[in-house]
């Protein structure tokens, strides 16, 4: 995707590969359908059977290099797969369920040793282990500078202390991936200094997990952690002590691509739910469809929908191809979500009062339409991002 061909020319067609990796993930997609994702929101219950599915043909592993089990392809390969599977219906309760395996060991691919490459890579991407993604934090918020949780070295071991929130999947997960401060905010030379990053076993001896009652993707947990004397031998960090903010940005800017491409996915499920309904709800004796009221605003979902993705592909073949992509990156997760969330909105209001209805699926859509507007990280602060590092404006946060 996003070829140059020529002085004036960019191919914007998927390739074969990437044909038949969608056509592969829809064809698993297909054997969980309405009715499954409705009992998952339902009964709460985790999407196990999806994830294995999706684990039994080596989907987990898409961005995990092929030495280390995985299928070798890049951010735009995944993007296309979280799209593929939300939009199928599974919106963000099959997205998330997998989610933190796509993108998550990203600061591994890229920063880690060999020898923990070959010792924490292959159970990712063969589904055997299951990881959370530890960095928000109860009095920190989006500031990851601020963060408490502290990680003291005893020896060759770290011991951390301190508490993290909105964790999805901590009480399925048995591995994390967690950032902690090692030197104390007061004694480092920049506030981004002094944060290390660690990959390592989530032992619920010293972390509680107590899950959040919310709004939506009822399937998929989130969480509030409460770490206590977690001991993580010094083989569990990544990279050099201290240096860990910046290696989370190699799984933050992957996360915001793919956040945008499963919105779009969300989206698309919408509307073609509200476009289906239109044209067989009659009303005055005539389909809805037929009525501009109805028309003009699913189409324009349609074409915020094509646009944001866009800006998701582009994002991706910028990470892939090893330059710069904060602004894009963070480009496509806010036009996706505002989109995401503007179709579901949209089709919900298309079925009327059967829209708020459980059996016609959009109420769910809608409901989890509010996840990438909220995660992770907020469209107000992206546009800060935006003004501040784009256009040059003063830092207003």
């Amino acid at each position: 995707m996003f070829k140059v061909l020529g002085a004036a020319a960019i191919d914007f067609t998927l390739s074969e590969l990437q044909l038949s990796l969608r056509d592969a993930v829809e064809k698993i997609c297909a054997r969980f359908g309405d009715e499954y994702w409705l009992a998952r929101d339902r009964d709460k219950k985790f999407p196990e059977e999806f994830r294995g599915a999706l684990a039994a043909d080596g989907w987990l592993g898409i961005a995990i290099p092929q030495a280390f089990g995985g299928a070798g392809l890049g951010i735009a390969d995944a993007a296309i797969m979280m799209e593929t599977i939300a939009r199928s219906g599974a919106g963000f309760s099959g997205a998330s369920a997998v989610h933190m395996n796509i993108f998550g060991l990203n600061p591994v691919v890229v920063y880690g040793s060999e020898e923990q490459k070959k010792r924490m890579l292959p159970p990712i991407a063969a589904g055997k282990d299951k990881a959370c993604f530890a960095v928000t934090e109860p009095n920190a918020g989006l500031q990851t500078t601020k963060l408490q949780t502290r990680a003291e070295r005893r020896g060759d071991r770290y011991v951390i202390n301190g508490a993290k929130i909105w964790i999805s999947t901590a009480q399925i997960a048995d591995k994390m991936l967690i950032l902690a401060r090692t030197t104390p905010l007061e004694e480092v030379r920049k506030p981004t200094d002094g944060l290390s990053l660690f990959y390592t076993a989530l032992d619920r001896r010293c972390v509680e997990v107590h899950e959040i009652d919310k709004m939506g993707r009822a399937a998929v947990d989130s969480n509030q952690l409460f770490i206590d004397g977690l001991e993580v031998p010094i083989e569990d960090r990544i990279g050099d002590e201290g240096a860990g903010f910046r290696y989370i940005l190699d799984g933050m800017n992957p996360e915001r691509i793919l956040v945008g491409a499963e919105a779009v996915g969300l989206g698309r499920a919408a509307l073609r739910k509200a476009a289906a309904y239109a044209k067989e709800r009659v009303v005055f004796d005539r389909p809805i469809g037929q009525n501009q009221a109805i028309q003009h605003p699913l189409a324009q979902c349609w074409m915020a929908l094509e646009a944001a993705e866009l800006m998701v592909f582009k994002a991706a073949s910028l990470y892939d191809g090893g330059q710069a992509c904060g602004p894009a990156a963070n480009a496509a997760k806010y036009l996706g979500a505002e989109a995401g969330f503007k179709a579901c909105e949209t089709a919900l209001m298309t079925h009327g009062g059967y829209g708020y209805a459980k059996e016609f699926h959009v109420e769910r859509y809608f409901r989890e339409s509010l996840i990438p507007r909220l995660a992770p990280v907020s469209p107000q602060l992206i546009l800060c991002f935006i003004a501040e590092k784009v256009l040059g404006m003063p830092k207003s946060y």
